[in-house]
C-alpha cells in the first residue's frame, strides 16, 4: 500500500511540528541522525536506514562512523554523548526486551550528557523514528522510495 502519511497527508501536520520540536531541542544534528539511524537498522526500515544515512552524510557524518553505527560498543569512532545516545535510542526501541524498557543506568548516562530540554529533543526524535519505522515497514516501503 502507499505510505500512510501519503494516503492521510493530514497525518503529516502533528508529526513534522514534532519533528521541528525535538531539532530545537540543542542535541547536535550528527548525534539526532545516529540515533535515527541505529532505530532504524533495529526495527529493519529500509527507507529510514537509507534517508537517515544521507541524511547523516549531509550533517557532515563519515561513511567510516556511519558503517560502524550498528557495531557502535565495538569501536573508538563514537564520543561518550554519542554512545549514550544510541544507548537511548535502542532502549528505546526495544521496549519489550527486559523488564524494565529503559534501564535507569542508560537514562542516567544520556542525562550526564543533555540537559532535560536535550533529553526531550532526543526522546521525542526516536520516538517519532520508531513511528516512521513501523509505518514503512508494516507496509514495506522499498528504500530510496520518496514518500
Amino acid at each position: 500500500m502507499n505510505n500512510p502519511a501519503n494516503v492521510l497527508p493530514d497525518s503529516m501536520k502533528g508529526i513534522q511540528s514534532i519533528i521541528k520540536a525535538a531539532h530545537s531541542a540543542g542535541v547536535p544534528r550528527t548525534t539526532m541522525e545516529l540515533a535515527h539511524l541505529r532505530a532504524s537498522q533495529i526495527n529493519g526500515c529500509s527507507p529510514c536506514v537509507y534517508g537517515g544515512s544521507i541524511s547523516a552524510k549531509k550533517a557532515g557524518e563519515s561513511d567510516e562512523r556511519l558503517f560502524a553505527v550498528a557495531a557502535w560498543r565495538e569501536t573508538d569512532l563514537f564520543d561518550d554523548a554519542e554512545r549514550a545516545a544510541l544507548a537511548l535510542a535502542e532502549s528505546m526501541t526495544r521496549l519489550a526486551d527486559r523488564p524494565h524498557p529503559v534501564p535507569d543506568e542508560v537514562w542516567d548516562d544520556a542525562a550526564e550528557h543533555f540537559d532535560e530540554k536535550q533529553m526531550a529533543g532526543l526522546v521525542l526524535w526516536v520516538a517519532t523514528t520508531n513511528l516512521f519505522n513501523r509505518l514503512n515497514a508494516t507496509t514495506k516501503q522499498p528504500a530510496g522510495a520518496a514518500w
